[in-house]
């Protein structure tokens, strides 16, 4: 028996420098109270006018839909700044771009029957449109819309982007998201936004590292017309960086590098390496999802789970760093709950999943939630529209694997791998990327 122990440091203590802070309209509060209301609004007006010019240099004239709150308030001093400027400013939906000042952070819930209207009227002005702070319609809290809301070309946002803005649906209607500075001090918050420097925090080889300790992954999957998905996986592993990979399928997959054995063997090869990965092209039958649940119950392994190892899965009480990799479809069936709901409700969904189950759960998409028992939401948003191609989950869920196998927590493993990914496609053509293009992007990707 050999070890497979790497020497790597407690990242729990490890400064967040990668994490941009997340503001919910509650911490927006705590951050702005003790402050002037009107010097903070003269100073978010201002600066929604400057990127304004800045963005439209050419734009003579301005209009605003304003509302009665902070945000309306905003809106009309921007107008006076733009009317100092020389150019024709003034509320209404006229003008060769707008601003959408009719809610802030305070919106919960579907607009009023008037302010739907003013919202399909910006919506269908055809010249672009800036919002304060965020577009009216989307929760800051969320992201979710519950009725209609602003399709922004840009969003001006006081002090630190808004939960809203990164996650789904809301991050599709913010467009570019300008955070100015208004003089306040940096506050706490639940979510974060998690950037490329968490890509440093992945352990590196050592001089004195073998291929087991460099990290060693077992990948269980695969299935006859499934050997992709586990090919993928396996691939994943080594290029972000495993040492050592064994596969136990009911296929042989062209890994060149990899140990094969057996499905069957699965239980047995465990205690020769550092995580799991496990459901890659797996199936679905009684036979396969008692071979999951035993390797769960049966190992304490690190294990990253997914596709067809989230089907009907029980998952035991584990000690064991355990991260659950599902998309809408795959969580939805997990709750109980239409994908539709997913959709509309993805912070809801992945922080129900991690409290249910015990463990992170990353909700796959354009924008990755990574959530822990507990604990505030990660939202990792790099990944450029190549990523929506068949195999890329499975990518996913090898770099993970790899990273849970190098000895990092399944939080960070979990936020890392999905960068790493992320990264590596924007490395990548912007049409026709395939999973093994993002496979031999993943080195440069980390570095």
């Amino acid at each position: 028996m050999w070890s497979t122990a790497a020497s790597v440091p407690d990242f729990s203590l490890v400064p967040t420098r990668f994490l941009e802070p997340l503001y919910t309209a509650e911490e927006m509060k705590a951050a702005e109270a003790g402050h002037d209301v009107a010097t903070l609004m003269e100073r978010a007006g201002r600066a929604v006018a400057e990127e304004a010019l800045r963005r439209y240099p050419d734009a003579r004239s301005f209009g605003a839909a304003c509302g009665g709150g902070a945000n309306g308030g905003d809106g009309r001093i921007a107008l006076e700044v733009l009317r100092a400027a020389g150019r024709e400013a003034r509320e209404g939906t006229e003008g060769e771009v707008l601003i959408d000042a009719l809610f802030g952070t305070g919106f919960h819930g579907e607009p009023r029957p008037e302010a739907a209207r003013l919202i399909g009227e910006l919506n269908g002005a055809g010249v672009p449109v800036v919002a304060v702070d965020l577009p009216s319609g989307v929760d800051a809290d969320t992201g979710e819309v519950a009725g209609v809301a602003v399709k922004a070309d840009a969003t001006v946002t006081m002090h630190g982007r808004k939960v809203g803005l990164e996650v789904a649906p809301g991050r599709f209607h913010a467009g570019e998201v300008v955070v100015v500075d208004i003089g306040l001090e940096p506050g706490e918050t639940a979510a974060a936004l998690v950037d490329r420097d968490v890509l440093g925090l992945v352990p590196r080889k050592r001089e004195t590292d073998n291929k087991y300790t460099a990290g060693a992954l077992l990948v269980v999957g695969g299935s006859p017309g499934m050997a992709g998905s586990v090919t993928l996986t396996a691939s994943a592993a080594f290029r972000a960086d495993a040492g050592y990979v064994t596969v136990c399928s009911e296929v042989e997959p062209p890994v060149l590098e990899a140990v094969k054995r057996p499905l069957h063997e699965a239980l047995e090869a465990a205690p020769r390496h550092g995580a799991l990965a496990v459901g890659p092209g797996l199936g679905r039958s009684d036979e396969k999802r008692t071979l999951v649940r035993r390797l769960l119950e049966e190992t304490e392994l690190p294990a990253v789970v997914d596709a067809d190892a989230l089907f009907e899965l029980e998952l035991p009480a584990r000690a064991a760093p355990t991260v659950l990799t599902p998309h809408e479809g795959e969580l939805g069936r997990l709750l109980d709950r239409e994908s539709s709901w997913l959709a509309a409700h993805r912070l809801a969904a992945v922080t129900e999943a991690a409290e249910r189950f015990g463990c992170v759960c990353l909700l796959k998409g354009a924008d990755a939630l990574i959530a822990a028992p507990g604990e505030g939401v990660l939202v990792a948003a790099l990944g450029p529209p190549s990523l929506a191609t068949a195999g890329t989950g499975d990518v996913l869920t090898g770099v993970i694997g790899a990273f849970l196998a190098k000895g990092m927590d399944a939080r960070t493993a979990a936020a890392a791998g999905a960068v790493a990914c992320d990264v590596a496609a924007r490395l990548g053509p912007a049409r026709g990327l395939i999973a093994s293009d993002l496979v031999g992007l993943l080195p440069a990707a980390l570095e």
